[in-house]
């Protein structure tokens, strides 16, 4: 029998985090600087004072290892924080493993996933400087949910550019945004200069994060300051603030005297799974025998197959250049139901420490993708968004081979969000309609020659 405090471990208010992780010192080498996108020059924090609030870019360039959670802040973190750490007994069983396996269960959230971490976080310090409105991008909705959800807390007025595949397959995602007072906009758009270009040259354009971002970023520039902008992942600022999922877990695993082998989650911009496994980053440099595990779509693996360099952040080319993975910023996928991983790039930081292979990384196609996640929905209750459910069948191809080895390890992941608006994807999965989409190396290839030239 599994002791009672191993089913699902809870934390207490007092016991949250009150710090967030900051991995910056803790690279194995210094960050190449991000660029500007017209210069080619390193940016400056005055560069980046048209999109973010002072604020906000001393986050994302401190050498400080921890930096302070306001009281404001925490308050509202405990709307639905500290979350549980769940011991997945059920699948275990079902795969009839050895293995132990948990996750942190982020679909707590009001808005169902791990993205309010840093979407309260952004809207109280834009707040805190007098902005009163802000611009975004969002793929699958969950970000442009969670950030519709704290600029309704904080009187921010949003507008939000969906990519516009999952706008279509996503109605519920934009009605939430509209609940919380946000305007939710197709990308690409009639609406910014950089929509128009791209509807010129493909009407039917499913969109991308690239391009979103572009529009996005398009009407915060052109605003002479009065709106600023969000992001939902990538940066470090971003990141920063998720670590306090990773943080949590830690002091879960350890009020059960639990040290975990592998730890995996899904990666689209990097945010969710740089807020869960960064914090125990440190620990396996300093030589405790830790797999860390990236997941990706082969619809767009970033990370598996393309190059470690400079690129834009978007497609029209307006936001920072930065050192990372990339398929290239011309890159558009496949429109495959797990919108929140269709990005071209991928966070810095996390970058780096793929290339340094402090962190592996896998992608997957989606039909096995869904097969696992229906296994979970069906043994431990919770239907996983499509994202999250790479991650869920990597952790199954690790408790397979647990099975065959008769190896007892301890599998940790993040469970980024449940899937409640993603039905119309489970129904296509059921219907036998997806389509296992490899990205094909020619069009990488081709997408990579318009790298910049820095």
């Amino acid at each position: 029998m599994l002791k009672d405090e191993e089913k699902k471990v809870l934390l207490t208010e007092e016991e949250m985090p009150r710090q967030w992780y900051n991995i910056n010192p803790d690279l194995p080498e210094p960050l190449d600087p991000p660029l500007h996108p017209k210069t080619g020059k390193p940016l400056t924090p005055d560069d980046l004072s048209v999109l973010f609030p002072m604020s906000l870019i001393m986050q994302e360039v401190s050498m400080d290892r921890y930096i302070d959670i306001p009281e404001e802040l925490l308050d509202i973190y405990k709307i639905w924080r500290p979350s549980p750490l769940v011991r997945a007994s059920k699948l275990e069983r079902f795969l009839d493993t050895p293995a132990k396996i948990y996750y942190k269960n982020e679909s707590v959230s009001p808005a169902g996933s791990h993205k309010p971490n840093t979407a309260i976080a952004q809207a109280y310090y834009n707040k805190k400087e007098g902005v009163n409105k802000l611009t975004t991008e969002t793929g699958a909705g969950q970000w442009g949910s969670a950030l519709s959800f704290a600029c309704s807390l904080l009187g921010i007025d949003l507008t939000v550019y969906m990519v516009r595949c999952s706008y279509d397959q996503k109605p519920y995602r934009k009605l939430m945004m509209k609940i919380w007072g946000a305007e939710c906009i197709a990308s690409p758009s009639d609406t910014t200069e950089s929509g128009r270009a791209i509807l010129e040259k493909d009407p039917n354009c499913p969109g991308s994060l690239g391009i979103a971002i572009s529009e996005a970023v398009e009407v915060a520039a052109k605003s002479g300051g009065s709106i600023k902008y969000s992001l939902g992942s990538v940066l470090n600022h971003v990141l920063l603030h998720q670590t306090i999922v990773g943080l949590e877990t830690k002091k879960q695993l350890e009020k059960i005297e639990v040290e975990p082998d592998i730890l995996i989650g899904c990666v689209g911009g990097g945010s969710n799974f740089a807020g869960f496994a960064f914090p125990f980053v440190p620990d396996k440099q300093a030589g405790k025998d830790i797999r860390i595990i990236a997941v990706e779509p082969i619809a767009c693996p970033t990370l598996t197959k393309g190059p470690f360099a400079y690129d834009y952040g978007d497609t029209a080319k307006m936001a920072p250049i930065a050192k990372m993975f990339t398929l290239g910023h011309d890159f558009v996928p496949q429109p495959i139901h797990a919108g929140g991983l269709r990005y071209h790039g991928m966070a810095p930081q996390l970058s780096l420490l793929v290339k340094e292979n402090i962190i592996e990384a896998v992608a997957l196609p989606q039909n096995p993708v869904f097969k696992a996640s229906m296994d979970f929905a069906n043994t431990e209750g919770i239907i996983p968004a499509p994202e999250t459910a790479h991650a869920i069948k990597a952790v199954v191809d690790e408790a397979l081979k647990c099975r065959e080895t008769g190896e007892e390890k301890v599998i940790v992941f993040n469970f980024s969000g449940h899937g409640h608006f993603d039905l119309a994807a489970y129904d296509a999965y059921m219907n036998g309609e997806l389509v296992d989409y490899a990205y094909p190396d020619d069009k990488i290839k081709e997408s990579i020659k318009n790298l910049p030239k820095f």
